[in-house]
């Protein structure tokens, strides 16, 4: 059995990585061995931001999708499947990555959630001061 050829893209938003395969096909996409609307429980807004990449560079109809997300919540898990989306999509067609920088979707959102300071409640908060 031929293995089918694909594109590789690794996103990280967060807690959240998602590692995308872009195959030639007719625009299905796959989170996790679902479809993205179940996945994303109908949410389309959520299933638009997905396919922004695909919509800027009109290449909706032209790759099937899979997705293997794992990690963090809903919003951060859709920024990192575009990411990767995206980064699957400048390997294929190189031309299209001024594109995509300028539209923003190639670069990383580095920002973390901040860890928990020994003496203090979590990250920043403090025990409330008493004067006397």
């Amino acid at each position: 059995m031929a293995e089918k050829k694909y594109t590789y893209g690794l996103g990280r938003r967060k807690a959240a990585t998602a590692r995308a395969r872009l195959y030639k096909g007719k625009g299905e996409i796959t989170i996790n061995g679902k479809p993205a609307l179940e996945y994303l429980s109908g949410d389309k807004s959520k299933l638009a931001e997905i396919t922004d990449p695909l919509a800027l560079t009109q290449k909706q109809k032209d790759y099937d999708i899979t997705i293997v997300v794992k990690g963090g919540g809903l919003a951060g898990q859709v920024d990192a499947i575009k990411l990767a989306i995206s980064k699957a999509i400048t390997l294929e067609a190189s031309d299209l990555r001024p594109v995509l920088k300028k539209a923003g979707f190639i670069k990383r959102d580095p920002r973390e959630k901040e860890r928990k300071k020994y003496g203090l409640r979590s990250a920043r908060k403090k025990e409330q001061f008493s004067k006397r």
